[in-house]
């Protein structure tokens, strides 16, 4: 039976926080996509890796505004601390696959 999607959900951003490279190897599979707004044509594992894990260990503190889990996704909005102190605030759409991750869609919120 997988894990609770929610604490899935939570684990997959306390380890970016933490640049916890072998804990986010465990929490995503090797069908993982990324998109977001800078990034539309989608992303592969590989290109996440490449380019947005630089900015692991970047943020603090995620407080959890909503976590929201329909069937295999969660819904998630958090307000993020920098390690300089500015904060700002994403939406995000988690998809999972029993206990792996196999996409993440960032909606670019504002700066707080």
């Amino acid at each position: 039976m997988p894990k609770d999607r929610i604490e899935l959900a939570k684990d997959v951003y306390r380890a970016f926080a933490a640049a916890d490279r072998e804990a986010i190897e465990a929490l995503i599979a090797p069908e993982f996509s990324f998109t977001s707004p800078a990034d539309p044509q989608g992303l592969d594992r590989a290109g996440y890796f490449k380019r947005c894990w630089p900015g692991a260990g970047n943020v603090e503190k995620f407080e959890f505004v909503r976590l929201i889990e329909d069937g295999d996704e969660v819904v998630v909005t958090y307000e993020a601390t920098r390690a300089d102190g500015s904060r700002f605030r994403n939406t995000e759409v988690l998809t999972f696959d029993g206990d792996a991750q196999t996409r993440a869609e960032v909606y670019f919120g504002w700066d707080l």
